[in-house]
């Protein structure tokens, strides 16, 4: 048994309601279990309970063994004295307030089917802890519950959002640019992009938007890559790396470690030397990207802005030197709705939040709504377990809700754990 288990008991009425005394003997009745504080101080606010006929009204603490409140030194503490009730799985002391006042104090009783279902869950080494009990949820309680997984996923990425707007100080279309650019890195080598991005300002990038081939030697110059191969470079490679030189020196950049860069059972398209020209090629054809974002009106005009074809040197190359037979190397459908669901769905509802517009908020659920579900193992997973993810909205709270809650077992604050534990 642990302290988060007894809150969650209490919260929701799940002891044993028949008879309830102090541990003096005195019957006493639980009109509200009061709010869940998540500071500093009693663990519940404005509880109201009912103890031999008197009405109290006030804080409530929870601890294991009651002898936890002289651990923690409640009884020197002044923000305890409103404690009303002490709330214990185990009586082995009688707890005071600072002038020594007696606090009533409770034992209660949980049902022992209650305890299994817990220690099962807590135990459980299978995908999901509720993966056998999933099944007997109501399908209206998952679906709402992926209502919530949406909007905490939302807010999170709109909490990044502005933390990076803080950090550099940038306005909406730089700070898009540098969401987008580690997007662009479709996570193996996100955190790679993001730095190159953040070491290559926008406005630098701006200057040289009309000359697709300065963009390039920018871009694959503060990457690192132009100088990383091991082979003699070809004709290409030398002109970015004249082109890069001079610009370096004019704009006084500094390069990322090109080291950075993974490449490991990635497929041909998916090196960042491909990416990094589908970026340029992007840069060159868009200006001011986030403001044509917001008046974008479907998932049709996004793709538009977003469809990019690298120079001419990457059809017949997946990197620097080694020729390939001739390919496009367009951004692919599903790679878009990944750059769509990722960047451009939580900017705008970032976006929304920092205007107070709520129909900006409205447009970046409904683009999530229109998109298809991703498929990786995870909601493949969740489809074996009977929850299928028909669009991107979905795709995304259910990732949400398998790391955020199910990966670290956060069992007593999911909707659905919780009527697992009340099924009972």
């Amino acid at each position: 048994m642990n302290e988060k288990l007894l809150h969650f008991i209490w919260q929701y009425k799940l002891y044993s309601m028949v008879s309830l005394k102090t541990v003096h003997g005195e019957e006493m009745s639980v009109i509200d279990s009061g709010k869940p504080n998540t500071n500093a101080g009693p663990d519940f606010f404005n509880a109201k309970v009912i103890i031999a006929n008197t009405l109290w009204a006030g804080n409530v603490e929870i601890h294991v063994h009651a002898s936890d409140w002289f651990k923690h030194k409640h009884q020197l503490d002044s923000n305890y004295d409103s404690v009303i009730l002490h709330v214990v799985l185990h009586n082995d002391v009688q707890v005071t307030r600072t002038n020594g006042e007696v606090i009533p104090q409770i034992e209660l009783a949980i049902p022992e089917r209650l305890l299994e279902i817990y220690a099962q869950l807590m135990q459980n080494s299978q995908w999901i802890p509720c993966a056998t009990k999933l099944k007997l949820v109501d399908a209206v309680i998952i679906q709402s519950w992926m209502q919530t997984m949406i909007a905490e996923r939302l807010s999170a990425k709109e909490n990044l959002i502005h933390s990076i707007q803080e950090a550099n100080k940038t306005d909406w279309e730089s700070s898009f640019y540098i969401v987008l650019a580690r997007s662009f890195g479709f996570d193996t080598n996100s955190d790679a992009f993001e730095l190159l991005a953040k070491s290559l300002p926008l406005k630098c990038l701006a200057k040289h938007k009309d000359k697709p081939f300065q963009l390039e030697a920018l871009l694959f110059g503060q990457s690192g890559l132009l100088h990383l191969q091991q082979k003699a470079p070809d004709a290409y490679q030398l002109e970015l790396l004249k082109e890069y030189n001079f610009l370096r020196v004019k704009y006084d950049l500094k390069p990322i470690d090109g080291k950075m860069w993974k490449m490991l059972r990635l497929r041909p398209p998916n090196f960042p030397y491909i990416r990094i020209a589908q970026f340029a090629a992007l840069v060159h054809r868009s200006s001011k990207l986030f403001s044509q974002v917001i008046a974008a009106e479907s998932v049709k005009e996004l793709h538009k802005l977003f469809n990019c074809e690298p120079s001419e040197y990457w059809l017949t190359h997946y990197r620097f030197g080694e020729i390939c037979p001739i390919k496009s190397k367009k951004i692919g459908k599903s790679a878009l709705d990944i750059l769509l669901i990722n960047t451009v769905a939580p900017f705008l509802f970032a976006y929304g939040q920092s205007i107070a517009d709520e129909a900006m908020q409205d447009k970046a659920l409904a683009l999530l709504e229109s998109l298809p579900a991703e498929k990786n193992s995870v909601i493949e997973q969740w489809r074996l377990l009977g929850v299928k993810a028909i669009s991107a909205f979905d795709s995304q709270a259910l990732l949400q809700l398998k790391n955020k809650y199910c990966d670290d077992k956060k069992c007593l604050r999911c909707r659905i754990g919780h009527k697992v534990l009340t099924s009972v």
